[in-house]
């Protein structure tokens, strides 16, 4: 498949602690990448340098052929076709799930949003629930919110960090599956950072492996399902 998303040389430290050193990472067009390691190995501070909420000290960052941070050079977030979805998922309270959906389409006619905000509120099965707020629903159905919040931007890329922690089991095999379903419908591409070697192995196309800052190997899901099924994991 061709490469939708290429990092190459990606560095970032707080201060003098190295969050990120040297990442290398390609991603491919539609394909669902899920990125495992420990806590505090930098998962989610490549998700956010991807999406231009950090600024790398050093390396490049590339989407679909378009520069998106090098040196001295960095797109604003809000103009990279890149959508995320939050852990602890952000919905803002005193909108409703329309008003959350349509969060940033503000440069569309009244008409278009509307269409939009209902053909992904379709997408995700929760037609019917636009005028609910987000304590009026369940958390799986929250989690689909914040879903259709960042689809309906039409991103070229979707990430996802930790997108089924705050669920049972029952809602995070549900929602899992439904993520799933909705990233392939649409042909997105997708990251995904979890600490989950299960959720892992049901959404990934390749699973990457990071460790103190590094990615340290990629590997097709089914490989390391076999590999690791014999060995202990902890997050």
């Amino acid at each position: 498949m061709p490469t939708l998303l290429s990092i190459h040389d990606l560095s970032f430290a707080h201060g003098e602690r190295t969050v990120l050193d040297h990442v290398e990472l390609e991603v491919g067009q539609g394909e669902v990448l899920v990125i495992v390691g420990a806590s505090g190995c930098g998962k989610t501070t490549l998700l956010r340098a991807i999406a231009g909420l950090e600024r790398p000290s050093a390396g490049t960052i590339t989407l679909d052929q378009q520069l998106l941070s090098g040196p001295d050079h960095s797109v604003a977030p809000e103009d990279r076709a890149i959508g995320f979805v939050f852990q602890g998922l952000a919905l803002f309270p005193h909108l409703t799930v329309n008003g959350n959906v349509a969060f940033g389409l503000h440069k569309l006619a009244k008409s278009e949003r509307t269409e939009r905000v209902a053909k992904e509120l379709k997408a995700v099965d929760l037609e019917g629930l636009g005028d609910r707020y987000p304590h009026q629903l369940s958390g799986g159905q929250q989690q689909r919110v914040a879903i259709a919040r960042s689809l309906v931007r039409r991103p070229q890329l979707m990430l996802m960090d930790e997108p089924f922690s705050d669920l049972d089991l029952t809602t995070r095999k549900n929602v899992r599956a439904e993520v799933l379903r909705i990233l392939r419908a649409h042909g997105t591409t997708a990251i995904i950072v979890t600490h989950d070697r299960d959720d892992a192995f049901h959404v990934a196309d390749r699973i990457a492996e990071m460790d103190r800052g590094r990615i340290v190997r990629i590997a097709e899901a089914s490989v390391l399902r076999r590999e690791w099924s014999a060995q202990p994991f902890t997050p």
